[in-house]
């Protein structure tokens, strides 16, 4: 639409999955949405950070599995008019997610058509055998789970029940005629509408299951989602779809952060360490002053020599190219529900003269204040190290400050394969061995619940009314809420380690190079600077943020 700033794109287009971020992070979230299961399984993979819901739901046959609920909620919190303002996903994609997730959702509402026309064929004209097969599904999903073993056994014996009083009346009924017919018709036409949907269904989860297996081996089949290529000026949906996802690029590239006090940064992780330079600005020469200059003069001489960091006079490998970023960091509350980012044709983004005036004025009280970066992805995006330089000056004491912040792997659920339905039982005769056979992709109950929901797709809010739904965390960035942290890992927390030391000596150097530069007395700075470069090199990372009353 003419004249909205977040339009970034040349034209329609289908956003391809196979660009740069499709890492094993990336590729990790954006199985969830092709996978089955209990949608409690999501709650495993909490994190420090941000903790998810989920709503139980009201009847339990309509409740969604893990990939249903994570591809709703996840389109809804990022795709929906009105959402808030989203935490960057350092070390993946987010685009190529939210693409599965609408790849996923199209899967499935396919396949939902299909069911709702097996239901309306079955269920309509055969309403009360309908009626009677889901009730006792209904009540073996509700007792079958029940801890009490009693009541278990109860809800299977009354399935049993049921099952022996439609035998009953398919064999001998007390009417005749067209009602004996229509009865005997009611009993097996929706067991003939099961085989059907079970093709179905079972095409469809294999469907699903071979896209979330290629996606964990680095490949897999890319997300199509024609939904979102206008084909002409009056496809307005189609058209808000493109531009929300060309605002999710343009939101993932803002150099605005939050500082949750304990939590650290959101998407960054909490603040494992801090070194700190600070000493009195003292001319060298008594009989001269020093040079004006400014915070900003000494953040850009840093800034050019991290751009440079990845070099080394020997050549055993070293540092892969760090991202050299300006930050703007906004203090939010612990508990804070949601945050706010500039919005303009800078694409949410602080740049020039105002990047400038954050860096030299807001040091001390409210605002937000400047932070330089130096940011590693390793391990295909599941660690992320980030590094934060700022520059202080208070009165006569000028401060250079070090914090290392760093997010782990995104959680091991993510990274499950899908493993094949079995079941073990004990040999007749040879009754001390097993024996194992595989089982139906689909199990039955899963084919009643699914066709059971077929005709409730069609409005997603009183499906979500009475099945439950998925809450997503707040403020919510798909990378935060589901991360670990390293240090479980022995080289991923070797790597935090290491990166600091160089990274505080190239600070340290090109900060002491400028206040030579402007008449300086360097002497106390180089002595603090060498003290802090062996403080740097105790290898046991610490809770920087919390203080001790």
């Amino acid at each position: 639409m003419a004249g909205d700033p977040f339009d970034f794109s040349p034209g329609a287009q289908i956003p391809l999955s196979g660009s740069s971020g499709q890492t094993a992070a990336t590729q990790a979230l954006a199985s969830a949405a092709y996978r089955d299961g209990p949608v409690e399984d999501l709650l495993k993979a909490n994190s420090d950070w941000a903790t998810s819901e989920v709503k139980k739901p009201r009847i339990a046959l309509f409740e969604p599995n893990l990939g249903e609920a994570f591809s709703r909620a996840v389109q809804l919190r990022v795709l929906g008019a009105g959402r808030k303002p989203l935490i960057q996903s350092f070390g993946l994609d987010p685009q190529p997610v939210v693409e599965h997730c609408l790849a996923a959702s199209r899967i499935r509402k396919q396949r939902d058509i299909q069911l709702t026309g097996i239901m309306a064929v079955c269920g309509i004209l055969f309403l009360p055998g309908v009626l009677l097969y889901l009730g006792a599904f209904q009540i073996r999903r509700m007792l079958a789970g029940a801890k009490d073993k009693r009541t278990g056994a109860l809800g299977m014996a009354l399935v049993a029940a049921l099952g022996v009083f439609a035998v009953i009346l398919l064999v001998k009924l007390p009417l005749h005629g067209f009602w004996a017919l229509y009865i005997r018709a009611a009993i097996i036409a929706p067991l003939i509408g099961g085989v059907w949907a079970k093709v179905i269904c079972e095409r469809t989860a294999k469907d699903l299951r071979d896209r979330w297996t290629g996606l964990l081996s680095g490949g897999g089949i890319g997300a199509k989602i024609p939904e979102a290529v206008p084909k002409n000026p009056g496809e307005t949906a189609a058209e808000r779809l493109r531009q929300s996802l060309e605002r999710l690029a343009a939101e993932q590239h803002s150099n605005v952060v939050f500082y949750a006090g304990p939590k650290g940064i959101l998407g960054m992780g909490t603040r494992w360490g801090s070194w700190q330079l600070a000493e009195e600005l003292v001319p060298a020469d008594p009989d001269k002053e020093i040079n004006p200059f400014r915070s900003w003069d000494v953040i850009r001489a840093i800034h050019d020599q991290l751009r440079l960091i990845e070099r080394s006079p020997v050549h055993t490998g070293g540092f892969t190219t760090p991202a050299v970023e300006h930050w703007v960091v906004s203090p939010v509350g612990e508990g804070a529900g949601a945050v706010s980012r500039p919005e303009g044709d800078s694409g949410f983004e602080i740049r020039g003269a105002e990047l400038q005036r954050i860096c030299n004025e807001q040091q001390f009280g409210a605002g937000s204040r400047h932070y330089l970066g130096v940011q590693f992805v390793l391990w295909d995006g599941q660690l992320v190290i980030t590094l934060l330089i700022t520059v202080t000056v208070l009165h006569k004491t000028l401060r250079i400050e070090v914090t290392g912040h760093a997010l782990g792997p995104v959680h091991s659920l993510f990274m499950g394969k899908p493993a094949a339905r079995t079941k073990t039982t004990t040999k007749t005769v040879k009754f001390w061995e097993t024996r194992t056979r595989k089982l139906p992709i689909v199990a039955p109950r899963e084919i009643v619940r699914l066709a059971a929901r077929a005709p409730l797709t069609w409005y997603p809010p009183l499906l979500e009314y009475w099945g439950g739904k998925l809450v997503l965390p707040e403020p919510f960035g798909l990378r935060h809420a589901w991360a670990d942290k390293p240090w479980r890992h022995r080289f991923m927390a070797d790597d935090a380690l290491r990166a600091t030391t160089p990274v505080l000596r190239v600070v340290h150097q090109a900060a002491l190079r400028v206040l030579a530069e402007n008449g300086v007395d360097t002497e106390r700075f180089g002595n603090r600077a060498m003290f802090l470069s062996g403080a740097v090199q105790d290898p046991a990372p610490r809770q920087a943020d919390i203080y001790n009353a």
